[in-house]
């Protein structure tokens, strides 16, 4: 066993010759190289990311004595690359949990059976780096490491998302070298380190060399001072050396034009000036860069400068004085096969696909992201809410209270200690404009404590932290925080708030509309409420990615594994699979709907009969010179005209009165559509010419003509009763109608049958991530099992040649009361088609139902869609401003929502008229006497119920309809408020019409 002191339980040693915390920045060997900012280009840089010798041992108390020793034997070792976390490499044990700690509640202490990963690595220093003062730098190591260079032990450090240097003086030498890092799964860092995530385990970011001059800048602050009219700037570097140095510096514009140029002799600490006049502002929407240049000895230094105010006044959140909405997603470190290891190209991936939805603002939540993630932050243009690597969720569930760490002044060192590690690194990012005091993790005083400091060390910044929240019962002395947050606050509480003169702080939702599933379907309601008071600063939506885990079946199946798949226990299950985007990052249609909500452009109807419409800039900072207009007018989804408009600069905030040149018939027996989109007039660092920022439709004014029907002569149908099957036959149709079960067995033409099953009614759907609480009621009512009860059917051939059933009926579950009951009128004309009335009364005590409407089974074959309506993507009562009204076709398979979990999927609102129909044209076409909602698919709802994941589905060959009076709304009640009562199926008297028509389109 080997022999080494147990820091990793002792709260008194967070570190052992750690180097002090410093501002993220690389030494460079010109300007030229400095100026370009690839690391890997600096002479005074060296990786030590690549393949390492690496041995797992299941406790730590399995590691042999002496594998740190220089000349130790790892011949026989593994090979792993670095970064990564081990887990995804087959070591120890994948594992998710949300909010229990997954080992016993006992701080400081852990299990004995701590895992335990040793890494070892040979390399080679170059001649050159001789008389340089060596560091070795440690990015992200989860959760606490020993460190040992040439057989010495340098050091130890905890905390897992902050970098850890160490000053490798008088062990590292010049030619071949061996560094030894002893990694542990838990320590008492692990505490506060309880997040919402899959725990991995090793050393995750990069690893890294740096050679210093004998004599150099140890840390750089660049603090700023604005005019109050912004004219002018004061850019104070302040500079912490070691020894005397001297120091020149430049400051450059995005041009690289010298705005300003100092220098000075300094020995210890000491402050260059820049006074810039009219100096270009940064903001998210143009995120104007200057680049300050710090030479000293031989090495330059390179920062990013973005001139910036924030400030909150008169309770508004403003960024160079303008009132300015955070439009935001949370952000977890994921990648679907790599864990918590986020390649560049990955961040990027994930920025670029932010700003072409929309999104201003990244919580990154909860922990510091990589310093390469908060440059490109700076870049593309973000704000970001910084948060310390903070969380102790599982608290509340051991103890019964969040306070339990915070209140304990043993905890309060290593609380301050994740702030000030986080404040130092990151200080110099303009991106980052609010510093966050972790999260879940009660509220005492060490986060007093930590606030403070903050606040001390970094006045420009506001502090957040939630967990602050009145709810939570915490200390009541929150005078260190500037905002108040909360999170899955009800649309309802926001708007109280933002009406109470008495709260004078700005209200931001660190989290809400949890984009679990098929969802989030409550955004466009939270938004306008956020529109419409300055005080509310907007929100992040949990969360941005979902953390599915790439795997694979026995049979090589590919699926996104989550909590439970992998034997780990306790587990949270598809928890983890709550965000906007797939683990591979394939927008779902909640991103599609954020999209549009957060729009930086508002288009409403002014004088539509006049083609004018009020335009709104919405963006905070730039006007709409970048946009271009694009409007089609479509005439019963088919394009009557179209065309452009440019030349518009509306200011931000401004609304702007335009007119469309657009020409229509204003009597017309067909309806017309108006669709505007906007797109970019030029290309981005992030977006092509011609993306869609967003679109807004119209239904163009009317004056409907009616529609002369054409007689068509068909002989008289006949009908006839027989055992109690009611035969229904016309010139080219047969139906059935099962009298005992008041439903349709049998429709056909052309002696094609066109549905498998009898035509029921139907109140349920497969549950959604987002009905995990209201699914239990709905259970408990039977609406899963419910069943048709026929009292009686009454049938009659009326003169005019057409047959009229009437049946009176109720639906019930298995030992529970009768949910719904009502009289069903159906009409068989002599063309055919069926006509249906159905007047039903729910139970009044009843909760609000899933759906209403009926459900049938097409046979096999039946998988082209063509429909007039939303889309063309799914669609639900509260989640449709991403779709358009129109004419489109589609098929089966594709109106199917691969969630990984699945559930309910693929519906259409606002239906008017839709086709099912084999690859000849032959099926059935359903109009509404009013819009309705419309599905298709392979799965039946009990199939998708009981599925846990993808490739559990079995695909029916059979298609299964849905044409719904209405379905109640997505919500977002996974992890958030009840599903809003506008949204709810809860009348209790429905009256429903829609046709049925047998259709051979070659026949039309």
């Amino acid at each position: 066993m080997v022999k080494i002191e147990t820091y990793w339980e002792d709260l008194g040693v967070r570190q052992i010759n750690r180097e002090e915390s410093r501002a993220y920045f690389i030494p460079y060997g010109d300007t030229r190289r400095a100026m370009e900012g690839k690391r890997g280009r600096s002479p005074f840089y060296q990786t030590l990311n690549g393949s390492w010798k690496f041995r797992y041992y299941a406790s730590v108390q399995g590691v042999e004595n002496g594998f740190y020793e220089e000349r130790a034997d790892v011949g026989g070792w593994d090979d792993l690359l670095v970064p990564s976390c081990w887990q995804v490499n087959g070591y120890d044990q994948l594992h998710y949990t949300n909010i229990h700690y997954p080992f016993p509640y006992n701080p400081p202490y852990v299990p004995d059976d701590n895992p335990a990963g040793v890494y070892v690595r040979d390399f080679n220093v170059p001649v050159s780096w001789e008389k340089k003062k060596p560091f070795i730098v440690f990015e992200g190591v989860n959760s606490c490491f020993y460190l040992w260079v040439n057989g010495r032990f340098v050091g130890y450090s905890q905390g897992s998302r902050m970098p850890a240097e160490f000053d490798l003086t008088g062990v590292l030498r010049t030619g071949s070298n061996r560094v030894t890092v002893m990694v542990l799964k838990w320590c008492d860092g692990s505490y506060i380190e309880d997040q919402d995530v899959w725990r991995f385990s090793g050393i995750f970011r990069d690893v890294y060399l740096l050679a210093r001059d004998s004599h150099y800048i140890r840390d750089v602050y660049n603090k700023q001072e604005l005019a109050s009219d912004f004219s002018w700037a004061v850019l104070r570097c302040e500079i912490e050396a070691i020894g005397s140095v001297g120091v020149k510096a430049e400051l450059l514009d995005t041009d690289g034009k010298q705005v300003g140029f100092q220098s000075a002799a300094i020995d210890g600490k000491g402050i260059l000036a820049f006074h810039v006049e009219a100096p270009v502002l940064w903001n998210a929407e143009c995120p104007y860069l200057y680049q300050l240049l710090v030479y000293s000895g031989q090495e330059v230094l390179r920062f990013q400068v973005g001139f910036r105010k924030i400030e909150i006044k008169d309770g508004v959140f403003r960024i160079n004085g303008q009132a300015v909405k955070l439009k935001g997603v949370n952000r977890h470190d994921s990648h679907p096969e790599l864990g918590q290891t986020i390649p560049v190209p990955h961040m990027v991936q994930d920025l670029v696909l932010m700003k072409r939805y929309n999104i201003n603002t990244i919580r990154s939540s909860h922990y510091p992201n990589d310093s390469k993630f908060l440059e490109l932050c700076d870049e593309y243009g973000f704000y970001v809410i910084d948060e310390a690597d903070l969380e102790c969720h599982g608290v509340l569930p051991a103890t019964g209270t969040y306070h339990a760490l915070t209140k304990n002044p043993a905890w309060r060192d290593s609380f301050v200690e994740r702030a000030e590690r986080m404040i130092e690194r990151d200080k110099n990012h303009p991106s980052v404009i609010i510093w966050s005091m972790g999260n879940e993790s009660g509220f005492d005083a060490n986060h007093i404590a930590m606030a403070e400091w903050a606040k001390v060390r970094d006045p420009s910044r506001p502090i957040h932290y939630e967990g602050a929240a009145p709810r939570h019962q915490g200390s009541t002395e929150t005078r260190c925080l500037d905002m108040d947050s909360h999170m899955y606050e009800s649309i309802e509480y926001i708007e109280n708030y933002a009406k109470d003169e008495t709260a004078t702080m700005p209200l931001f939702l660190c989290e809400y509309s949890h984009a679990m599933g098929n969802g989030p379907g409550d955004l466009k309601d939270y938004w306008d409420v956020i529109y419409k008071y300055p005080k509310l600063m907007g929100g992040c939506v949990w969360e941005w990615c979902d953390h599915g885990i790439l795997t694979r079946t026995e049979d090589g199946t590919p699926f996104f594994g989550y909590g439970g798949d992998f034997g780990d226990r306790p587990n949270d299950g598809n928890f983890c699979i709550d965000g906007l985007v797939s683990p591979d990052r394939v927008p779902h249609t909640g991103l599609l709907e954020l999209k549009q909500v957060i729009a930086p452009i508002r288009v409403e109807a002014k004088a539509l009969e006049e083609g004018k419409v009020d335009v709104t800039n919405l963006y905070d900072f730039i006007d709409l010179s970048h946009v271009i207009f694009h409007w089609k007018v479509e005439k019963d989804g088919q394009v009557a005209g179209q065309g452009l408009l440019e030349g518009l600069s509306t200011p931000p905030h401004a609304t702007e009165t335009i007119s469309i040149p657009v020409c229509w018939p204003k009597e017309s027996e067909s309806r017309y559509f108006l669709t505007i989109s906007y797109r970019l007039n030029r290309e981005t660092s992030w977006g092509d010419l011609g993306h869609e920022i967003a679109f807004e439709q119209f239904e163009l004014p009317v004056i409907r003509k009616k529609v002369d029907v054409v007689a068509v002569d068909r002989p008289s149908i006949l009908a006839r009763e027989e055992d109690g099957m009611l035969t229904i036959k016309g010139f080219d149709f047969v139906h059935h109608f099962d009298l005992c079960k008041g439903a349709f067995t049998a429709i056909s033409r052309h002696g094609v049958s066109l549905i498998q099953e009898p035509v029921v009614f139907s109140v349920w759907r497969a549950p959604t991530d987002n009905d995990r609480f209201v699914k239990e009621k709905w259970l408990e009512a039977g609406f899963n099992r419910a069943v048709t009860k026929v009292y009686r059917v009454d049938w009659k051939q009326e003169e005019v040649g057409s047959v009229t059933i009437q049946v009176s009926f109720s639906l019930g579950g298995h030992s529970v009361p009768t949910i719904l009951s009502g009289n069903a009128e159906w009409t068989v004309l002599a063309t055919g088609e069926i006509a249906l009335c159905v007047k039903a009364n729910v139970k009044e005590d009843l909760l609000y139902l899933p759906r209403f409407g009926l459900q049938l089974t097409m046979p096999a074959g039946m998988e082209e869609v063509e429909y007039f309506g939303l889309g063309p993507h799914e669609s639900y009562m509260d989640k449709r401003r991403s779709v358009k009204k129109g004419h489109y076709l589609t098929t089966v398979d594709e109106m199917f929502v691969p969630y990984i979990k699945p559930q309910e999927n693929g519906s259409r609102f606002g239906t008017e008229w839709v086709t099912v129909s084999n690859s000849l044209g032959m099926g059935l076409r359903f109009k509404g006497d009013e819009a309705f909602s419309f599905n298709a698919g392979h799965y039946g709802m009990d199939d998708l119920a009981a599925a846990g994941h993808l490739y559990e589905l079995t695909k029916r060959k059979e298609t299964f309809i849905h044409l719904d009076y209405k379905m109640s709304g997505i919500g977002s009640n996974s992890c958030g408020p009840e599903l809003l009562q506008p949204y709810r199926l809860d009348e209790k008297e429905i009256e429903f019409g829609l046709c049925i028509i047998p259709e051979f389109k070659a026949d039309e």
